[in-house]
C-alpha cells in the first residue's frame, strides 16, 4: 500500500468530523476519544465560532453576514493550504486510534511492523511517548475544511509526529501551523457583502443618459476572521478592505465613468450618490449606454477589490493577495423617444 493510499486510508475517520461548522471547542488531548473528534462544548447559531477537528478555531464575530455575502476570490493563483499539520493527540488517544487499525491489519502486515517499531518500540519513540504524556502532543495532518478532494489535501504525507510543549515543530515540515499559516485558513473563510450596486435612473435608463453608480458604504466595512490554536496559544487575524469598485456594462456600446471603469474608494465613499440637480454633471463613478438593450437587458457587472493583510502572534503579520468579490444585475436601456409636431 502507497504512503498516500495509507494516509487516505487514516484519514477517511478525521474527515467526517472536519465538516463541523456549528461546533466550537478548545480542543483537549488526553480525553475520550481518538484525538481526532471535535468536542462540542457548545452551539452558536450564529455560526461566528468553530472548531475544525478540535485543532484551529475560527472567531468570524467581525466577519460580512447576510445571505448575500460570500467568499472573496483570490486576484492571483494563489489559494490557501489545502492541508495543515496540528496537536491532534496525547498518548493514549494515539493508542486508542492506532492499535484498532493494526490489529485489524487495515494497512498491511508490514506497514503496521513499521508503524509498532516507530511509535512503541523506541524507533524513534517508546510506548507513545506515555512518559511524556504533560509536555507536548502528537501533531497529525488535517484537511482544510471544503478542500477534501482537493489533491492539495494529500500533500501533507508524513508520519504522526511529537513535539514538546513551547518547541517548534520540526524545520522539515512547512505545512506545520504557524501564525502565517493561520492567517491563510482565515484569509478562506472571509466573507464579503454583495456589491449590488445603487443605480440613477434605477433599473431602467435610456441611450445617452449617464447613470450613476455607488454603493451604501454603511456595508462596506472592513472584514476579519480570527483563527487560533488554543493548545499552541498562537493566533492570527486577516482583515479585508475594500479599496475600489469596478463597473463592467455588459456591452462594448457603453462608456465607464471614470474611462477605467475603476471607482477608487476615497474617504468611506465609493462613488457617489445621485441628487436632484445634477443631471448635467459627469458622474464620478458610472455608465453610460451608447445603445438600447432593445427587448432584453444588459448585464451591469459590479466588482469589489479587498486588500486583505494579517497580524499574528509574536508581532507577525504581512499582505495577502488581494480578492474580488463581484455580483451581476439586469439594466434595461430604451431609446429616447423623439416628439414630432
Amino acid at each position: 500500500m502507497t504512503r498516500n493510499a495509507t494516509r487516505v486510508a487514516l484519514l477517511a475517520g478525521v474527515l467526517v468530523f472536519v465538516n463541523c461548522p456549528n461546533a466550537w471547542a478548545d480542543f483537549t488531548p488526553g480525553g475520550k476519544g481518538t484525538g481526532s473528534e471535535t468536542q462540542v462544548e457548545g452551539q452558536r447559531k450564529d455560526k461566528t465560532l468553530s472548531a475544525t477537528a478540535g485543532a484551529v478555531v475560527f472567531d468570524r464575530s467581525k466577519n460580512g453576514s447576510g445571505d448575500s455575502a460570500g467568499p472573496v476570490v483570490s486576484t492571483t493563483t494563489w489559494t490557501p493550504p489545502a492541508c495543515y499539520y496540528a496537536p491532534k493527540y496525547s498518548p493514549d488517544q494515539l493508542q486508542k486510534y492506532l492499535e484498532p487499525i493494526w490489529s485489524a491489519e487495515s494497512t498491511g502486515s508490514q506497514w503496521d511492523l513499521e508503524q509498532r517499531k516507530r511509535y512503541v518500540n523506541g524507533e524513534p519513540y517508546k510506548d507513545f511517548n506515555k512518559d511524556k504524556a504533560d509536555k507536548g502532543y502528537w501533531w497529525d495532518s488535517y484537511v482544510t475544511q471544503g478542500r477534501e478532494g482537493d489533491p492539495g489535501a494529500l500533500d501533507c504525507d508524513k508520519p504522526i509526529f511529537w513535539v514538546d510543549k513551547g518547541d517548534p515543530p520540526p524545520a522539515n515540515i512547512p505545512e506545520a501551523i504557524t501564525p502565517k499559516m493561520l492567517a491563510q485558513l482565515a484569509y478562506a473563510e472571509i466573507r464579503v457583502p454583495s456589491t449590488k450596486v445603487d443605480l440613477a435612473p434605477a433599473g431602467t435608463t435610456k441611450v445617452n443618459l449617464p447613470t450613476w453608480a455607488w454603493l451604501d458604504t454603511a456595508k462596506f466595512k472592513p472584514v476579519s476572521v480570527t483563527a487560533r490554536v488554543p493548545l499552541l496559544g498562537v493566533s492570527a487575524t486577516t482583515t479585508a478592505e475594500p479599496v475600489s469598485l469596478k463597473i463592467e456594462p455588459g456591452t462594448e456600446d457603453a462608456t465607464t465613468y471614470p474611462a477605467s471603469g475603476v471607482c477608487a474608494i476615497k474617504g468611506g465613499r465609493i462613488g457617489e450618490a445621485y441628487a436632484k440637480g445634477k443631471s448635467d454633471e459627469t458622474p464620478p463613478c458610472g455608465v453610460q449606454y451608447l445603445r438600447s438593450s432593445g427587448d432584453g437587458s444588459y448585464k451591469l457587472r459590479a466588482t469589489i477589490t479587498w486588500k486583505i493583510h494579517w497580524t499574528g502572534t509574536g508581532n507577525t503579520g504581512d499582505d495577502l493577495p488581494d480578492g474580488t468579490f463581484g455580483a451581476e444585475q439586469d439594466v434595461v436601456v430604451q431609446e429616447i423617444q423623439a416628439v414630432n409636431r
